[in-house]
Order: structure tokens, then C-alpha cells, then sequence
């Protein structure tokens, strides 16, 4: 599948102006683009290795984000049935990196992770709602939630870089 991440990246700003759902997605696209920025230039070891004592990692990151967005916007929002590894006796599966998890493959399941969800989301209207845990939801909450969730990693992702090899930045120059 080709996807709009496969030139690894190209960076553009959230719109200012424009209607909601542009403006939101726009946001959501920025960080979720921030998070693969970060894996640019690293290793595979090194976008593996824990800086900090809850052994998070890059890839782990961006791993977890992945199934992040397949739980909200596949299933919670499009009804499809993806895949996951975790288990009630192995809750954050999706933090690990495993045996033959490279910065390549990680990435590509996100970018795959995102198509989808962008696929679903362009045929939805932000006002519709979905039942999550006995709880009526807008899909505007989801996609704020996602924008909140996609952020606070991105904001993790900024230090662990800077722990790896000192590069820090927000945005490419």
C-alpha cells in the first residue's frame, strides 16, 4: 500500500483557517508526522535503546501509536476487527520491540495504520457518535483524543531523541 508517508517525509503545517475536520486532521497529521521525523538519521539500534527507566523507546512509540490508531479510528470508528498484540496477561505488548522490529517496519505499519484511518475518517462526519465502553462518543472526541494522545508522545519522542544523540528540534528546518 502506498501511502502519503512513504517519502518519509514531507512536513506540512496544520492549516490556520478552513473547515473543522480539515483543521483538526491537519493538526493530528503534524504530530503524527513529528513522531516518524523523529526516527530520521537513527539506527535501528538506537531507535530501540531505552534512554529512561520505563525502558520507552522510539520505536516503541511509534508502535504503540500504530495500534493507538487502529483501535480508535478502525475499530472504534470504521468497525473493522484489526489485529492486536496485547493480552490481558500482556497488556503492553505494544510498547516492545521485537525480534525483527526495525525502524522500516515500524514506520510502515504506522504509515499503513494511518491510510486506513484516513480513509475512514474522510467519509465520517465529526458530529456522529460511536458507543465506546457503554459511552456515546462523538468522532470529534475521538480525533481530539487522538490529537491529545498523538502529542504527549511526540513531546516523549522530543526527549528520548535528545537522550539518544542530543538532536532536538520541533519541526524540520
Amino acid at each position: 500500500m502506498t501511502t502519503r508517508f512513504d517519502s518519509m517525509l514531507d512536513y506540512h503545517p496544520a492549516p490556520r483557517n478552513g473547515p473543522e475536520k480539515d483543521v483538526l486532521l491537519g493538526v493530528l497529521d503534524e504530530n503524527r508526522f513529528l513522531m516518524l521525523w523523529k526516527l530520521e538519521g537513527l539506527t535501528d539500534e538506537q531507535a530501540g535503546r531505552s534512554t529512561v527507566e520505563s525502558a520507552t523507546t522510539l520505536l516503541g512509540l511509534v508502535k504503540h501509536l500504530a495500534y493507538v490508531e487502529m483501535w480508535w479510528f478502525h475499530e472504534v470508528v470504521g468497525g473493522l476487527s484489526p489485529e492486536y498484540p496485547w493480552s490481558e496477561d500482556d497488556p503492553d505488548a505494544d510498547w516492545r520491540i521485537e525480534p525483527g522490529d526495525s525502524i522500516e517496519s515500524i514506520s510502515r505499519l504506522y504509515a499503513d495504520a494511518v491510510a486506513t484511518s484516513d480513509s475512514i475518517l474522510a467519509d465520517v462526519d465529526l458530529a456522529d457518535t460511536r458507543v465506546v465502553r457503554d459511552e456515546d462518543r462523538s468522532i470529534r472526541w475521538v480525533v481530539a483524543h487522538m490529537i491529545e494522545e498523538t502529542a504527549r508522545h511526540a513531546g516523549h519522542a522530543d526527549i528520548v531523541r535528545e537522550l539518544i544523540d542530543g538532536i532536538t528540534g520541533y519541526v524540520p528546518e
